[in-house]
Formats: C-alpha cells, sequence, structure tokens
C-alpha cells in the first residue's frame, strides 16, 4: 500500500487548506487512517484518525474545531480539512494507516510522504 498526500500550501493566517491522502489499493476496513504533522526540529505530532468501517473520528485538542478528517470509501481517499489557520500549523503534514486505534506515530505502518503547510501571519 503507498499513500500519497496532496494539497499543502503556502497561505495566510485565517485561511482553509484541504489535505488529500490517497491510496494506491484498496483500505481494508480494519484500517485506522491518520494525520500527523511535524514541525521544522520538533517531534511528529498526532492531528487526527479516522476508523474505516465507520467514519468515527478523533481529533486532537490542538486542532480542534477548525480541523475536520473525512473519508471517501469508494475513493480510497482521506481528506484533512483546515480552517483558521495558524502560523503555528506550519508543518509537514503526513498520512499514515494503522490497524489500532491509536495516536501513536509507531503504531502506524505505512506512511505516505509529507504535504507542506505553511502559514503566513
Amino acid at each position: 500500500v503507498q499513500l500519497q498526500a496532496s494539497g499543502g500550501g503556502l497561505v495566510q493566517a485565517g485561511a482553509s487548506l484541504r489535505l488529500s491522502c490517497a491510496s494506491s489499493g484498496r483500505i481494508f476496513s480494519s484500517s485506522v487512517m491518520g494525520w500527523f504533522r511535524q514541525a521544522p526540529g520538533k517531534e511528529r505530532e498526532f492531528v487526527a484518525r479516522i476508523r474505516w468501517s465507520n467514519g468515527r473520528t478523533y481529533v486532537a485538542d490542538s486542532v480542534k474545531g477548525r480541523f475536520t478528517i473525512s473519508r471517501d470509501t469508494a475513493e480510497n481517499a482521506v481528506y484533512l480539512q483546515m480552517s483558521s489557520l495558524k502560523p503555528e500549523d506550519t508543518a509537514n503534514y503526513y498520512c499514515a494507516r494503522s490497524i489500532q486505534w491509536t495516536s501513536v506515530p509507531s503504531e502506524y505502518t505505512y506512511w505516505g510522504q509529507g504535504t507542506l503547510v505553511t502559514v503566513s501571519s
């Protein structure tokens, strides 16, 4: 399974962006798809996850109310809708797959390449 994230870019504070994560193969119902981010010099940080089978979601407190994760089972794709972006949201954003309902990066097996989001003040 290969994951490819896209949709990053340079935006001003307060703007919105939608990130996409496309899978090269079928995403099985046992999967949990997650979004993480990593800013320069910082550890990888959990952002949001979604259970593929039923669409249950969990969003980190740091982005709750601003970011929404969703999926399209027909397209084998996961999305991260980001609104009210802040400069501190600047990071490389990664999508990943796990079979566990977890926020721990090491428990995600497959990772896509990052897509850079830069928020200017």
